[in-house]
């Protein structure tokens, strides 16, 4: 237990030196960015007093030193600036759009990981045969599908000729309206688990058929046991170890994914925001919304870690 709460104490320790990390990165990298904050505030027809007063207020004149120190000291305090010519606040806009773009990630993630689990363990079970071949072509194909091309596909399909899905318009809510909620958001996170499903499923077969051929499997299955409470108690747990390590990294690639499916779809999540900041040359919306999505894959992935501890009980003695 000690060791498991040691390892435990490291992420948790590492998890704000990565965060504060990530800050630096991406405000020293915006700080080159041409783009002049003031004119992207006030607008172009702003005149240079006015440009200039607001440099002044906002310490854009100050060393970039001193700007990054003031930058924290706002994160600090919940403020990460505003932009617009109404100056919204861009933790406001973040607040609303980071829940979509969570709900659509975490969607994808289950459909792939209940696909996966399924295919992989099937894949193993009848190895080389048939269903294994099938189920690994299969897995190919996924593997090899954009996300996008597939978003375009399915509304073609079901919703422009089929009218079965809706492809754009308002997102209601999942506690208001759950029937409707999933009918917006299931061709999105479709488009962005089918890949993931098919790396997932290649993972999960491999591992299953190494499990399969150590030798407790043969000598529990020699003892009488069946093979069905071998494979459900035993050999599928030590078999998910691997795949939930690839599956930390695939979390990443769900979120960056998510971003692009949302353009594609129109939902209201941290896609269009930073599409809006970018189309707008608003530099701390844009700021903003990639230094979130940074920190929410840092803390995502630190959680797939400790879960690959507990899951693992040879690395507590590491």
């Amino acid at each position: 237990m000690s060791n498991l709460l040691r390892l435990i104490g490291r992420r948790l320790i590492a998890l704000p030196i990565m965060i504060f990390g990530v800050t630096i990165l991406v405000f020293f990298i915006m700080a080159l960015s041409p783009i002049d904050q003031a004119y992207s505030v006030l607008g172009e027809n702003a005149t240079e007093a006015q440009a200039e007063q607001y440099r002044e207020e906002h310490g854009l004149n100050d060393p970039v030193l001193v700007q990054y120190g003031n930058y924290m000291a706002g994160l600090f305090q919940g403020d990460m600036g505003t932009y617009g010519a109404n100056k919204a606040a861009v933790s406001d806009r973040i607040a609303e759009a980071l829940p979509v773009t969570l709900q659509l990630t975490f969607l994808g993630l289950i459909i792939a990981v209940f696909f996966a689990v399924i295919l992989g363990v099937v894949s193993a079970l009848y190895r080389d045969r048939w269903p294994d071949q099938i189920i690994r072509v299969f897995s190919i194909a996924c593997i090899a599908t954009p996300s996008f091309w597939l978003a375009v596909l399915m509304i073609l399909l079901f919703s422009s000729m089929l009218h079965l899905l809706p492809a754009s318009g308002p997102l209601p809510t999942i506690s208001q309206d759950p029937a409707g909620w999933l009918a917006r958001m299931a061709m999105p996170a479709i488009a962005l688990a089918v890949p993931v499903t098919g790396q997932l499923t290649r993972v999960i077969r491999t591992s299953m058929v190494e499990e399969l051929d150590k030798d407790y499997v043969r000598t529990a299955l020699g003892a009488g046991i069946p093979k069905s409470v071998v494979v459900a108690r035993n050999v599928l747990r030590n078999a998910l170890i691997t795949p939930v390590t690839v599956l930390g990294l695939r979390i990443g690639y769900l979120i960056g994914g998510a971003v692009v499916i949302e353009v594609i779809f129109n939902l209201p999540g941290m896609g269009m925001a930073i599409l809006s900041g970018i189309q707008n040359s608003y530099v701390l919306l844009v700021q903003g919304v990639v230094l979130v999505v940074a920190i929410t894959f840092i803390v995502i992935n630190i959680i797939v870690d400790m879960l690959y501890i507990l899951i693992d009980p040879r690395i507590r003695t590491v």
